[in-house]
């Protein structure tokens, strides 16, 4: 039994090892964005559905937080502020599906087939989103969907995601990002997306080496179809997304597990659609259903899955046309000793960088950032915020939200 458990945690560690300067590398370049583009111009930029705006929410989410829980209080904060409902769910997706962390991640893990996947598939699922959304999404629904919201029933990530820690003064976008406040922001974001997602993702790493280690590959070929091309591309995307919902595994945390299911045997539209299902894991419903109601967590579930689904049949032809879909099943989930290479070199640059980040953060009052976010991602912890965070910044709260610097 020890044995068993023993590799399992060695695949996990080999598989922290192999992205951990790609993490740092995401997180550094999402605090950047976060530090210098301020929350009351994303809510000002996001206030309808027209494809313009979906396609700037779709590219402010993907400069902004990685992290599924956080990405979801978010979108809530700027409904509640007046951005559209159709743009702050398209947000929301982005927000998960199209950071560059995951990109780099999923082709040091899978394949960059997959990356280039991600990045295709994500926008078709926000189009698909929009175009259910304008057919099926009722005002009666909507208007219950924002008196819920406005009640201010925060969960344990609303903290952090109602912080505006970017820079308040003017100037370029290289004078603001190289100042001492600009400085200080980054160093801030940064450890807040890691507090915020180290959970879901060494979870996810925990899962992908004890699945790895422990569940026989026969058994998810047969559970795939894998011998039936033509039905295991059929079943994959419609698999997917419900192995994802019960595996509680989300945002980058889950591509672990994506690679474990494609050395399985899962088509890979049905990696593409368990990619996208992050957002419709049963904790994060339960967060739907605190925020908006019990009816629009369904719905939102519903068409999250039903395009999740689409785009990842979509993105199965595609690339099968085209030729792409990789021909062999070599994700890197094996066990390998830690050598001087060029991941070792990159992962202590990287440490250092981080390193510098994390005394910044502790020397700027970051330590009481992190107990105004209470609880652990998902945790069911309500928590008030009824402090401002003082730092030299200007600052403003409303009920629980927060603008720190």
């Amino acid at each position: 039994m020890w044995s068993a458990i023993v590799h399992a945690l060695a695949i996990a560690g080999s598989m922290t090892w192999e992205i951990l300067w790609a993490l740092i590398l995401g997180f550094g370049l999402s605090a950047i964005v976060q530090a210098v583009v301020r929350r009351s111009t994303v809510v000002r930029l996001l206030g309808d559905n027209r494809p313009r705006t979906l396609a700037l929410a779709a590219g402010l989410g993907a400069g902004s937080s990685s992290c599924s829980y956080a990405a979801v209080a978010l979108a809530r904060s700027l409904f509640r502020k007046g951005a559209n409902f159709t743009a702050a769910m398209a947000f929301e997706v982005a927000s998960t599906n199209l950071v560059i962390e995951l990109g780099v991640i999923l082709a040091l893990l899978v394949g960059w087939q997959f990356t280039v996947a991600e990045f295709i598939g994500g926008p078709i699922m926000i189009v698909l989103l929009a175009l259910l959304f304008r057919l099926t999404l009722r005002t009666r629904l909507l208007n219950r969907a924002r008196a819920q919201a406005d009640r201010g029933l925060a969960g344990s990530m609303e903290g952090h995601a109602a912080m505006d820690m970017s820079v308040q003064s003017g100037g370029s976008f290289g004078r603001r990002l190289l100042s001492r406040e600009g400085f200080t922001s980054v160093s801030h974001v940064f450890v807040m997306e890691w507090a915020a997602i180290w959970r879901d993702l060494f979870g996810g790493l925990l899962i992908a080496g004890a699945i790895a280690a422990w569940v026989p590959e026969a058994f998810w070929r047969a559970f795939f179809f894998s011998g039936h091309p033509l039905l295991s591309k059929v079943w994959g995307p419609l698999i997917g997304p419900v192995v994802a919902v019960v595996s509680f595994v989300c945002s980058i945390g889950n591509v672990p597990l994506a690679a474990v299911l494609w050395n399985g045997g899962i088509s890979f539209g049905g990696v593409v659609a368990f990619i996208f299902a992050d957002l419709i894991i049963l904790p994060i419903i339960n967060i739907y259903r605190r925020y908006y109601g019990w009816r629009t967590a369904l719905y939102i579930t519903g068409t999250f899955y039903l395009t999740s689904v689409v785009a990842g049949y979509l993105v199965e032809l595609l690339f099968g046309v085209t030729g792409l879909v990789p021909s062999g099943r070599h994700a890197r989930v094996v066990e390998s000793a830690v050598s001087w290479n060029y991941t070792t070199y990159l992962n202590i640059v990287f440490l250092v960088v981080a390193a510098v980040l994390v005394v910044r953060f502790l020397g700027t009052g970051g330590i009481g950032m992190l107990r105004m976010m209470g609880g652990a991602p998902g945790s069911g912890h309500d928590h008030g915020a009824g402090h401002e965070h003082g730092g030299g910044h200007e600052h403003s709260h409303e009920h629980a939200e927060h603008r720190a610097s």
